[in-house]
C-alpha cells in the first residue's frame, strides 16, 4: 500500500526558493528576456519528462512561477510521488511569456533534481519488496536543501532519518572514542536524553554489538559496513530488542539481500548526494 505524504506548507518552502530565484535573476532581472520578448505576449507552456520516473518538485515549480507572476495559472497533472513516462505533461504553465521564462531554469532546476532523488529512491524501494525492511535517507544532502530532499524522499516511497544534529541522538565512532567507550558514552547519553528523545549507537563488529545490548540503554542499533553475512549474525544477535538499521556501502546491487537478513531500515546517503537528475524540459 502506497503512503500519501501531505504536501509542506508553502510558506516553509518559499525562502529557499526565493533565494534560488534571486541567484538566476541577480540584480538586473531576465535581460535576454526583456530585450526579445514584447511586453503583453502571453504562452502556453508545458512541462513534460524526457525520461522515465517519478515525480517531485512540481510543489516547488508551482511555487516558483509564482513568485515569479502570481497571474500565471498553473495546473499539475502528475502529483509528486506519482510515476511518469517519457513524454508525460507534467504541468501546464500559462500567462505571460516573460514570467514563464523567468521561471524556467530554477524550477527545471528543483523539479529535475527532486524527481532524480525520488526515481533512485524508488529503486531501492523496490528491492525491499517482500520484506519488513525500509529504506531511509541520511544527512548526506545538498546545504540548504535538506527539506526539499527528504520530501523527494518520501516520494520516492522511503522514509526519512533524523533532519539534524537536534532531533535525535546518534553516537557514531568519533563519539565513542572521545568519550571514553561505549558503557561511557551510552550512560552521558542516558543521563541527558528526554523521553522524546531516542538513542542510537554505530557498532563496526559483533563484538561492540554485544556490549551495547548489554548496557540496555539503546533505542536502536547502527549497523556500520558489515558484510551480508554479519548482518544477519547481528539481527540474530539482537533478536527484536532494538531497531536494526543498516548502513555504509549500500549500492543498489546490495539492497535486497540486506533486506532479506532482516534489519529494520537501510540507510543510504546516495538517495540524495549521487541522485542523477531526472530530464525533465519545459517547451512553449
Amino acid at each position: 500500500m502506497s503512503i500519501v505524504h501531505t504536501p509542506l506548507p508553502d510558506i516553509i518552502l518559499e525562502p529557499v526558493i526565493r533565494n534560488a530565484i534571486t541567484e538566476d535573476l541577480g540584480q538586473y532581472g531576465d535581460i535576454t528576456t526583456r530585450a526579445v520578448i514584447s511586453a503583453g505576449t502571453t504562452y502556453n507552456a508545458r512541462l513534460n519528462a524526457r525520461e522515465n520516473g517519478v515525480v517531485s518538485g512540481m510543489q516547488i515549480a508551482a511555487i516558483t512561477f509564482r513568485l515569479i507572476d502570481p497571474t500565471l495559472v498553473i495546473e499539475t497533472l502528475i502529483a509528486d510521488g506519482q510515476p511518469c513516462k517519457v513524454g508525460d505533461t507534467l504541468m501546464t504553465v500559462k500567462g505571460d511569456a516573460a514570467s514563464i521564462l523567468m521561471g524556467e531554469r530554477v524550477a527545471l532546476n528543483f523539479a529535475g533534481r527532486l524527481s532524480g532523488i525520488a526515481t533512485m529512491t524508488a529503486a531501492f524501494v523496490a528491492r525491499t519488496h517482500g520484506t519488513t525492511t525500509r529504506i531511509t535517507c541520511t544527512r548526506k544532502t545538498t546545504p540548504g536543501l535538506r527539506t526539499l530532499e527528504k520530501q523527494a524522499v518520501l516520494h520516492g516511497g522511503g522514509f526519512n532519518h533524523r533532519f539534524g544534529l537536534s532531533d535525535a541522538i546518534l553516537i557514531k565512532d568519533n563519539h565513542i572514542a572521545a568519550a571514553g567507550g561505549i558503557s561511557a558514552v551510552l550512560s552521558r547519553a542516558k543521563a541527558v536524553a528526554s523521553h522524546m528523545v531516542r538513542i542510537e549507537i554505530e557498532v563496526d563488529n559483533l563484538e561492540q554489538l554485544a556490549q551495547v545490548l548489554a548496557e540496555d540503554i539503546a533505542d536502536a542499533v547502527l549497523l556500520d559496513n558489515m558484510d551480508t553475512a554479519t548482518l544477519i549474525r547481528a539481527v540474530n544477535m539482537v533478536n527484536g530488542a532494538v531497531i536494526t538499521e543498516a548502513s555504509g556501502n549500500m549500492r543498489l546491487d546490495r539492497i535486497k539481500e540486506v533486506a532479506i537478513s532482516g534489519v529494520d531500515f537501510i540507510s543510504s546517503g546516495a538517495l540524495t548526494h549521487s541522485a542523477p537528475t531526472l530530464d525533465l524540459g519545459l517547451d512553449f
